[in-house]
């Protein structure tokens, strides 16, 4: 008769396995961009993210802008360095200020997709992500 210690040394690598396999990545849609005439240098972006069930960021970043995030479809998880992560469901919203690092981004849902607007008011041109090493 196997013990449950042999079965345990049997699946070890197939679950080790598992664990290396990224989540899904999000998908990334640009929605809009305009040039902000009041606010010489600075534009608004509009981007549409859609998360596969169990999908997360990769890495921690910043946006060097002002980001709002309103969630249209299931539930996210965000957090910022310093604070709690917030889970937050279709309706809701959440802000990003320029010099947040954000820590913390996925779907809160293993079976369900999430999907959610973010418009960020940024210098023109900059880029819409740094990684940031923690």
């Amino acid at each position: 008769m196997k013990t449950p210690q042999l079965y345990f040394r049997a699946y070890l690598p197939a679950l080790l396995m598992l664990a290396a396999v990224p989540a899904e990545a999000a998908d990334v849609k640009d929605l809009f961009a305009i040039d902000l005439a009041d606010y010489p240098g600075k534009e608004a972006r509009m981007l549409e993210v859609s998360y596969p069930p169990g999908a997360q960021d990769m890495a921690a970043h910043r946006h060097d802008a002002h980001a709002f995030i309103y969630v249209l479809e299931g539930q996210i998880v965000m957090q910022v360095k310093g604070q709690p992560a917030v889970t937050l469901k279709a309706g809701q919203t959440f802000y990003e200020g320029p010099t947040d690092i954000h820590v913390v981004g996925r779907n809160a849902s293993n079976t369900e997709p999430a999907r959610f607007v973010v418009v960020f008011l940024k210098a023109k041109g900059a880029p819409i992500l740094t990684p940031v090493k923690e």
